[in-house]
C-alpha cells in the first residue's frame, strides 16, 4: 500500500515507482487525493505492464495495479 494522499505531483508517482522497483509486487493499492496524481500514477503503471482500477473513496482515490 502506497499512501500518497497530501502529496503533489511528481511525489506520487515516485513513492509509486520505488514500491514498483524494490517490492516487484504482483498488486499494489495507491491511495492518492487529486486527479493530477490518478492520471500520472495510470501512466506510469501502465508502462510498467499494471492494468489499473481506479476506485473513487470520498475526496480520495484507490488506485489498484494488478499485473
Amino acid at each position: 500500500m502506497v499512501d500518497a494522499r497530501g502529496y503533489s505531483c511528481p511525489m506520487p508517482v515516485i513513492m509509486v515507482q520505488k514500491a514498483v522497483k524494490s517490492e516487484k509486487p504482483n498488486s499494489l493499492e495507491v491511495l492518492v487525493d487529486n486527479q493530477c496524481s490518478v492520471d500520472n500514477v495510470i501512466r506510469f503503471a501502465q508502462n510498467q505492464g499494471y492494468n489499473v482500477e481506479v476506485t473513487p473513496e470520498g475526496s480520495d482515490f484507490k488506485l489498484t495495479l494488478t499485473k
